[in-house]
């Protein structure tokens, strides 16, 4: 009788080993822009990964205190994207009046798991 429960324990275990979990691959794409300030040198930096956006909530980068993450120049935050994992896919300038408005399209790839619907 013991063996039995042993044996059955052991089924048991071995085919709660056999249990597969979704590991493919998904990408996931974000898009820096760029734009001058007026009467200044410095940059807007805006960050889109693509949530829904609401003049209801906020946005904005926070750092982990909760403070708004400022950009010192533009290559601040295309290190910043580049420290969190994301590949440069392209650059592009767009012109808007006398002034160009340019933007930076990151990818990066994510296990099923890691994305929320």
């Amino acid at each position: 009788m013991k063996n039995i429960i042993i044996i059955t324990l052991f089924l048991f275990t071995s085919f709660q080993s056999f249990a597969q979990t979704d590991t493919s691959k998904v990408e996931q794409y974000a898009e820096i822009v760029a734009t001058p300030r007026l009467l200044s040198n410095k940059v807007t930096i805006d960050i889109d990964y693509g949530e829904e956006r609401s003049i209801w909530r906020d946005n904005r980068l926070k750092e982990d205190n909760g403070k708004l993450k400022k950009f010192n120049t533009t290559i601040d935050a295309l290190n910043y994207m580049g420290r969190d994992g994301w590949k440069l896919v392209n650059a592009f300038p767009v012109s808007i009046g006398n002034s160009q408005v340019y933007h930076y399209v990151f990818k990066k790839s994510f296990s099923k798991s890691e994305i929320s619907q």
